[in-house]
């Protein structure tokens, strides 16, 4: 993804503090409040709007964020992307149900 491309997509970011720990919580704009399902397990995943929607920032903003962050939960092609592309997320930890890119990290 470009540099323009990433200053026109956008991510909901929203920062949860508990102790010392900084968890960020980042999705695509489009799949805020959607539910991933795998047909084959079954499995279900609802991005809630509780959770996920802080700030509307660029991808490139939300970058900057995540490197603050000690642990993060992305879901959405675009903030997945850009974070393998960060060096947060190795790319064989992405995880994708249903065509969607999801990843988790913790920081120590």
């Amino acid at each position: 993804m470009s540099l323009k491309e990433e200053s026109q997509q956008r991510v909901y970011v929203k920062i949860h503090r508990i102790n010392s720990e900084v968890i960020a919580a980042a999705c695509d704009e489009n799949l805020l409040g959607a539910t991933i399902l795998n047909p084959e397990t079954k499995a279900r995943i609802y991005i809630d709007p509780v959770f996920y929607r802080g700030e509307l920032l660029s991808v490139r903003d939300a970058i900057e964020i995540l490197k603050t962050s000690t642990q993060a939960n992305l879901v959405g092609k675009n903030i997945v992307d850009a974070a393998v592309k960060a060096g947060l997320i190795d790319p064989a930890a992405v995880l994708v149900v249903n065509d969607v890119k999801i990843a988790i990290y913790v920081r120590y």
